[in-house]
């Protein structure tokens, strides 16, 4: 029989995990500075692994990097939400589809596990934004085309950092999981046509919510 276990996460992920949290708990705001001896000092742990963090978050789109600044928190502009979600509108609904015509749709079972992990967290915004990342990678994870895949997952933490900027505007997020349950339920009977219109509006709805929230629509 095969073993189960799992391989213990790397120093590294691990704080990667802590500096991505600390972003989306807003307690590294954006435009921060990243000095690394103080994250390191924080975290309890050399540089290496935050410099090595620092940089996974900066493809990712967390951080930014200045030549005379170092890393810095990425700040959300207009720019930036509508350059994430134009890419997401055109691509997500269209992953969903392919999703919804495989024939293994187990993916849609962690989807169903994340809206009942959510339900136990209505509180708390930075939970409730990573548990949003997982979410929204269950619709499109069993679309069979492996590069789309990964072309939606580079956006998860810049669309992440955008949510928690809207949310901190005005918390919508009763709104955003019932869209997520509606999604999921058309997802679930095959409706490819009707899951993929709402999971559109959805996006579109809510980059007219952030923009909103920082002045610009």
């Amino acid at each position: 029989m095969p073993s189960t276990f799992s391989l213990p996460a790397s120093r590294t992920e691990v704080v990667l995990e802590e500096i991505r949290r600390g972003i989306l708990a807003r307690e590294l705001v954006p435009g921060q500075q990243l000095v690394e001896a103080e994250l390191a000092a924080r975290l309890g742990v050399s540089k290496t692994p935050v410099r090595e963090a620092l940089k996974v978050l900066s493809n990712t789109g967390l951080v930014t990097f200045s030549p005379y600044k170092g890393a810095s928190v990425c700040v959300v502009d207009a720019e930036l939400a509508r350059s994430v979600y134009d890419v997401r509108m055109v691509l997500e609904p269209e992953a969903l589809r392919r999703a919804i015509r495989s024939s293994d749709r187990t993916a849609f079972d962690e989807a169903a596990q994340v809206l009942k992990e959510a339900s136990g967290a209505e509180a708390d915004q930075t939970t409730l934004s990573l548990l949003n990342r997982r979410f929204h990678r269950a619709l499109y994870a069993g679309c069979g085309n492996p590069l789309m895949v990964s072309m939606l997952d580079d956006l998860r933490d810049r669309a992440a950092l955008i949510t928690v900027v809207g949310w901190d505007a005005n918390p919508s997020w009763r709104k955003e999981w019932n869209e997520h349950k509606a999604v999921l339920a058309a997802a679930k009977k095959g409706d490819e046509d009707g899951a993929a219109e709402l999971l559109r509006a959805h996006i579109a709805a809510f980059l007219d919510h952030v923009l909103e929230a920082i002045g610009e629509e």
